[in-house]
């Protein structure tokens, strides 16, 4: 006998312990009762010690049986673990698919491409929500789209991209307050940046890999929505800290100039779309974030 079949044959002899019978365990399994006697015995010849003592009214542990049953009972107790992990894998959930994204890109990058998506697949519906994500309360989204990755074994984590950072202002500006010659020149403007954590926002640049500075400001405007550092850039307000691909345009048509143009800002965090593991194999799951994807990863990516 080969032994790939004794966790199968070890699971038997729990169900048969807990049935109490060779005939309710075989109808519960949907197995002829003569193939369970064949398995047992088959299990009592490959360990050497017999399991069951059989009467014709009952069943009864054998010392040996008694002892091996709990480590026998674990292996259904997980077979049913894996079933059920399983079908909820696969199961559809009726109702729209739900996807929550964070204000700071949902409203730039999400917002767009729901039409584009609704007219590709026409049986999706779609709940969107612009909001923090909470990772802790996954019932309450299907897909969320977030800035930063994770490594959690409850979630797939699919990463978007990293949008590169860069100064601009418009001509207009740069005109009047005049135009930053080093990192330095920064602390005398107004600068519009990402929410601080204080009064001070630290402007980390480098050049090469010898160069680097830091400049400590205090921002004109911090706010967390790149949409709104875009707006008050454009308006004139100040020099903005933008993710590039928000002032692409600006900056070919000329309406936005690029401040220090020779200094690189670090790399932000990426742009991830984050669903429960569960839903992996959820079509609608399967095609958002890939219809995502293709129209993400190319937005973010440096002109």
């Amino acid at each position: 006998m080969s032994t790939i079949w004794m966790p199968a044959q070890m699971a038997l002899f729990a169900r048969i312990v807990d049935l109490n019978g060779f005939s309710a365990a075989a109808r519960a399994l949907g197995v002829p009762k003569a193939a369970a006697s064949r398995a047992i015995a088959e299990l009592e010849a490959a360990l050497g010690v017999r399991l069951l003592e059989r009467t014709t009214r009952r069943i009864h542990l054998t010392p040996v049986g008694r002892l091996l049953y709990p480590h026998c009972r674990r292996i259904v107790d997980e077979a049913d673990a894996v079933r059920a992990a399983a079908a909820s894998a696969i199961a559809v959930r009726g109702g729209p698919l739900r996807v929550m994204a964070d204000p700071t890109y949902g409203r730039v990058l999400v917002a767009p491409i729901v039409p584009r998506f609704l007219e590709r697949f026409p049986d999706v519906q779609l709940d969107v929500v612009m909001q923090a994500v909470d990772l802790e309360n996954g019932t309450d989204w299907d897909v969320a789209v977030r800035v930063g990755a994770i490594d959690d074994a409850r979630f797939v984590c699919r990463e978007l991209g990293a949008p590169p950072a860069v100064l601009c202002a418009t001509p207009a500006y740069l005109q009047a307050h005049g135009t930053p010659a080093k990192p330095a020149d920064l602390a005398r403007h107004a600068l519009l940046t990402p929410a601080a954590t204080g009064p001070e926002y630290r402007v980390h640049l480098h050049r090469g890999t010898s160069q680097r500075e830091e400049v400590s400001v205090h921002p004109k405007l911090a706010v967390n929505d790149p949409a709104v550092l875009h707006a008050s850039t454009a308006a004139g307000l100040g020099i903005g800290l933008l993710p590039e691909f928000l002032c692409r345009q600006g900056l070919v048509t000329g309406k936005l100039v690029r401040v220090l143009p020779d200094w690189s800002l670090p790399a932000t965090m990426p742009l991830c779309a984050i669903y429960p593991a569960t839903l992996a194999t959820d079509r609608r799951v399967q095609v958002y974030v890939e219809f995502l994807a293709a129209n993400v990863i190319p937005a973010l990516a440096t002109g």
